[in-house]
């Protein structure tokens, strides 16, 4: 099979992932074999490539926004059959035992693994998962629809939630991308008002189209505080700027895996019981439940789509953000 292999982390101008044969795997007890038909990319293949993050494994096959259609099962894999669409998030398996996993926050497990980042991911022709981490996709979303899904959805969703954000309320989304154009079909959906802060006029425009009661620069002041926000943008000198435009009692919530230095916090902008979170991973209950919505709501990704071979072009777009909505790598 084609993969496309990260040797070692350098800048994408230096064409880091690069094709190569390899053998196809062989799914372990409980675990499924899937013929790849789309990856989605998203920042952390980014962070990864670049080396940006500390890699456990090297050489690797990033992508973890995988869909596909099960090719063969493992012994003892009796949750899915050959010929059904199945997608594989970043979440590739938790030790199901730990205090983190026994209290419904395996997103946290501590010998938890991650697709494209300790075990080979979805940039390949196939891909072997545990059948415990992967889900039957929605009816309705072909493989490039649904790929986004699969971590820019789901880590938008797990971010809604720890945002706190309740029905009617007034939501802020810095950055809008791939987990933000999903996010905020969410919050309509709930009901919210939507505020969203990004430098791009093409992006504005897009969140407009998408129900956005307002848009604006991070430096702007919306025509009312907000209940809660969501950071998606990997730049520290936002928070100061969400937590300005807050309500008392409000969440800031922050969805990158990485972000640049924050800078100094006056304590009066945390003042008043405002809650400043990270958001780490996701579960499968966050899976489950996003996909669940997506079909009911239904919820429409925005997606462009490249060949498997341009890879290193679609990091590329991600990384100046000059693309609306989702980058997909299209294997088959």
């Amino acid at each position: 099979m084609i993969a496309m292999q990260l040797m070692r982390p350098q800048p994408l101008d230096r064409q880091p992932l690069m094709p190569v044969e390899r053998a196809v795997p062989d799914p372990g007890a409980g675990e499924i074999r899937i013929r790849v038909h789309a990856c989605g990319v998203c920042h952390t293949d980014l962070h990864i490539v670049e080396g940006d993050i500390p890699l456990p494994k090297l050489p690797i096959v990033p992508g973890h926004q995988i869909v596909g259609v099960v090719d063969t099962c493992g012994p003892d894999a009796e949750r899915f059959r050959a010929g059904e669409r199945v997608g594989v998030p970043w979440l590739y398996s938790t030790d199901g035992t730990c205090e983190y996993c026994r209290t419904g926050r395996e997103n946290l497990c501590e010998t938890a693994r991650f697709t494209g980042y300790h075990v080979d991911g979805g940039f390949a022709e196939y891909v072997v998962a545990p059948e415990a981490f992967a889900y039957p996709l929605p009816e309705g979303f072909d493989e490039l629809q649904a790929a986004p899904l699969l971590c820019a959805g789901v880590i938008g969703y797990r971010a809604l939630r720890l945002s706190e954000i309740e029905p009617g309320q007034r939501l802020g989304l810095y950055g809008f991308g791939a987990s933000a154009h999903i996010a905020i079909q969410v919050a309509r959906y709930w009901g919210c008002e939507v505020y969203v802060f990004t430098r791009s006029e093409a992006h504005r425009r897009h969140a407009t189209a998408l129900g956005a009661a307002w848009t604006g620069r991070a430096e702007d002041t919306p025509p009312a505080r907000l209940h809660s926000s969501i950071i998606f943008a990997p730049a520290g000198s936002l928070i100061p700027a969400a937590l300005r435009v807050l309500r008392s009692g409000g969440t800031l919530a922050l969805a990158g895996i990485t972000m640049s230095p924050i800078p100094p916090l006056p304590y009066e902008l945390i003042y008043h019981e405002r809650t400043l979170r990270s958001v780490a991973n996701a579960t499968r209950r966050d899976a489950e439940e996003l996909l669940s919505l997506a079909a009911k709501i239904p919820i429409h990704t925005d997606v462009e789509a490249l060949p498997l071979a341009q890879v290193n072009e679609a990091l590329r777009r991600v990384k100046h953000s000059e693309t609306q909505g989702a980058v997909v790598v299209q294997v088959r």
